[in-house]
């Protein structure tokens, strides 16, 4: 159970988890509490043969919402209902009991909130079988904000479907052409354009060294995207940046891509390293929320405060060495294959389902 089918992280774990379901043999539908139109995420589900629905939330607190679930869960003869992110958690959770299924909830992020909707959240979590955090980081900050009943508590680090994202000389070329990045060497970024991914910041950290010769590619859309925009519109050569917009073949052009950075103000543990990572690239990001337990400081990767010149820093250490920049690369895809596969997330919750029926 989804906010939405839009395009994010929870989506994307929501989906490999499905997938890997599915090939095991178990039967998989999803739910969005937004209205229509759905998402882009949602047409990726269909295409690996998941069921979509939607149960759409009204505005503010809607009492007729646990119904209405209700009533599809029992559609799809739901045993195990899994909820992503607060609002599916406040309505999901007591619907998968009153259908005797079983509920496991994960937390991606710190997910802040009025009183108000934090004490939702927490009456909530006593529904759920399993709280489940993607990073030790996030689940301290669980316990921190009293989330959930602590012996609800497990951490499963997200996975990625790691094949999408092996090296590939011919995407590469193929993907640089289009974004039309010559041979610059090229940072790129990929996520929601917002004040917690801080692509502003990332801008202005790489500012004295964009130009011809080094390129900044951010793929992604969201509401900062006008904050962004001026900050490139401030530079020398606005045409060193590159913005997307919201793509959905990011695997093919990740590629394109140097060294993958990452400025975010607050974190989970997002795919998106994990998934650079797996395609060969040094990351460069910021030390909050589970990222310190991704990457290894100087053996995959550089991380930095939230500051933009130590940023800046970083990124200047691999454009001005780039053989050690190669080495973190190399070293980041291997870490990749050995810590992060889809297959070790999807049996660990199986697991955590079977345990909870």
């Amino acid at each position: 159970m989804l906010s939405s089918y839009g395009v994010g992280g929870q989506e994307r774990v929501a989906l490999d988890l499905a997938i890997g379901q599915r090939a095991r043999g178990h039967r998989v539908a999803v739910i969005s509490l937004a209205p229509p139109p759905d998402g882009a995420m949602a047409d990726e589900f269909r295409e690996h043969g998941i069921t979509v629905d939607r149960v759409a939330k009204r505005g503010g607190l809607d009492p007729t919402l646990i119904p209405r679930l209700v009533l599809a869960l029992r559609r799809h003869g739901a045993d195990i209902v899994h909820t992503h992110n607060p609002l599916p958690l406040i309505y999901g959770a007591p619907a998968a009991r009153l259908v005797r299924a079983g509920a496991i909830h994960t937390k991606h992020g710190k997910n802040p909130g009025t009183r108000g909707l934090i004490a939702l959240r927490r009456a909530a979590a006593r529904f759920v079988h399993a709280f489940v955090a993607v990073s030790e980081t996030t689940a301290e900050q669980a316990r921190e904000q009293r989330d959930m009943p602590p012996h609800k508590l497990h951490v499963i680090p997200n996975g990625i479907r790691l094949d999408r994202y092996a090296p590939d000389l011919a995407a590469r070329a193929a993907a640089r052409a289009e974004l039309g990045l010559g041979d610059a060497y090229v940072i790129g970024t990929v996520g929601r354009i917002d004040t917690y991914k801080n692509q502003a910041m990332l801008v202005r950290a790489l500012a004295p060294r964009l130009g011809r010769d080094v390129r900044l590619v951010i793929i992604g859309e969201g509401p900062a995207r006008a904050d962004v925009e001026a900050e490139v519109a401030r530079l020398a050569d606005p045409s060193s940046v590159v913005l997307t917009g919201r793509r959905m073949d990011v695997p093919k052009l990740i590629h394109a891509f140097d060294v993958f950075a990452l400025s975010s103000q607050s974190e989970g543990l997002p795919l998106v390293v994990p998934e650079a990572m797996a395609a060969g690239l040094p990351i460069v990001t910021t030390s909050v929320g589970g990222l310190p337990t991704v990457v290894d400081e100087g053996h995959t990767g550089l991380l930095v405060p939230v500051d933009e010149r130590a940023f800046g820093q970083a990124l200047s250490r691999l454009i001005d060495d780039r053989d050690f920049a190669k080495r973190l690369g190399t070293n980041a895809r291997q870490v990749a294959l050995a810590r992060y596969s889809s297959d070790r997330m999807v049996e660990a919750y199986l697991d955590l389902y079977a345990a909870s029926r």
